[in-house]
């Protein structure tokens, strides 16, 4: 296929031609047009999706595959699974739905995470071995819950000393791959961060200082604005727990500055949806909106969910020989995000899905 349009980030208009699957931007001879303007983006990229978990919690194999190609038909390509309760692998093999990179499962503690998400480990020390195993079977990528309601104190807390952290952390470095944590309250951010993790999932108790710590270490964040709507519903079905209920409250609160603040520390923030987590498949546009709203420009939301993500994750945009995923659009979505809710075409290893 050949496609003449404005190719971003460049933004410069350039015949672009599609051989085996890949980005060429040399002739090729037979070439059929398909369109001779609009704009071209790199596939959309969901940072924090969970395609194995739906609006009922938990799926199978042929749920995953529902849930991957709704993400897919509102034009993400390629998804950061953060913690997985079976074996996705097999949607990997499928050249119709986005590519996956895998995370494995959750490690967490009994009782400090959502039940059948997981692996509930017996004792913290054995975090180290846990991140070794999930390192060793997935793509690069490590998953901890960093804090979780403990219902003996009746609050958010941490689940990892921070020695044990450190180690954890150490061990996935060595093997070659890289540790995010969910994360919601102020306790447990100095000993990840202090750890060396590499990402941090919605973090809303993030003040400047650990923000400017996150900047100099080059740890990312993944804020999941439109899962944190969720906080005042969880607060208020915790009657139980007031202290948490107000403190999710709080939480909520702050968020708005979160993003403004994070970018005005360096921090480099990526869009995930956190699509399972209580948000349905399909949605990464919303966030993409949602993070302009909380401060970033038009541009900069869309990088966060587009190359600068992809280059995050070591996937690349629209180079000579990069993989044929993008979108065809008729307007410029640097100006208006909406454009992204309609393409033109969705573009998936170099075949026409939409």
């Amino acid at each position: 296929m050949h496609l003449r349009a404005v190719v971003l980030p460049d933004g410069e208009q350039r015949d672009v031609w599609i051989s085996d699957g890949k980005v060429t931007y040399t002739p090729v001879e037979g070439a059929r047009t398909l369109v001779t303007d609009g704009f071209l983006v790199p596939g959309l990229v969901d940072a924090h999706c969970h395609p194995a978990i739906g609006p009922d919690g938990p799926t199978d194999l042929d749920g995953a595959v529902v849930n991957a190609l709704a993400d897919r038909d509102a034009g993400t390509l390629l998804i950061r699974d953060c913690g997985q309760p079976i074996d996705t692998r097999p949607l990997q093999e499928r050249a119709d739905l986005p590519r996956i990179i895998r995370s494995g499962r959750h490690l967490a503690l009994p009782k400090r995470y959502i039940p059948g998400l997981g692996i509930d480990l017996s004792h913290p020390d054995e975090l180290p071995a846990a991140v070794a195993e999930q390192a060793a079977d997935g793509d690069g990528w490590v998953k901890l819950v960093g804090d979780w309601i403990d219902r003996s104190v009746g609050d958010l807390a941490p689940l990892w000393p921070d020695h044990v952290l450190a180690e954890a952390i150490k061990v996935a470095h060595e093997a070659g791959a890289r540790v995010t944590a969910h994360v919601f309250g102020e306790a447990a951010l100095p000993g990840l961060i202090n750890a060396g993790i590499d990402c941090l999932e919605h973090g809303t108790g993030l003040d400047p200082s650990l923000l400017a710590e996150m900047a100099r270490r080059g740890t990312a964040l993944v804020p999941t604005l439109i899962n944190i709507e969720n906080f005042p519903g969880i607060a208020d079905s915790a009657g139980k727990y007031p202290v948490y209920a107000d403190h999710m409250r709080a939480l909520y609160a702050r968020v708005g500055e979160l993003v403004g603040n994070a970018l005005d520390a360096g921090v480099a923030v990526y869009a995930g949806s956190d699509a399972g987590g209580m948000i349905a498949h399909g949605r990464l546009v919303d966030e993409l909106e949602a993070l302009h709203r909380a401060g970033m420009t038009a541009e900069q939301a869309l990088a966060a969910g587009s190359w600068a993500a992809r280059e995050w994750l070591g996937h690349p945009a629209l180079s000579e020989g990069a993989p044929a995923d993008f979108l065809v659009l008729d307007t410029d979505p640097r100006e208006n995000l909406s454009a992204l809710r309609n393409p033109r075409h969705i573009i998936l290893r170099g075949a026409i899905i939409h």
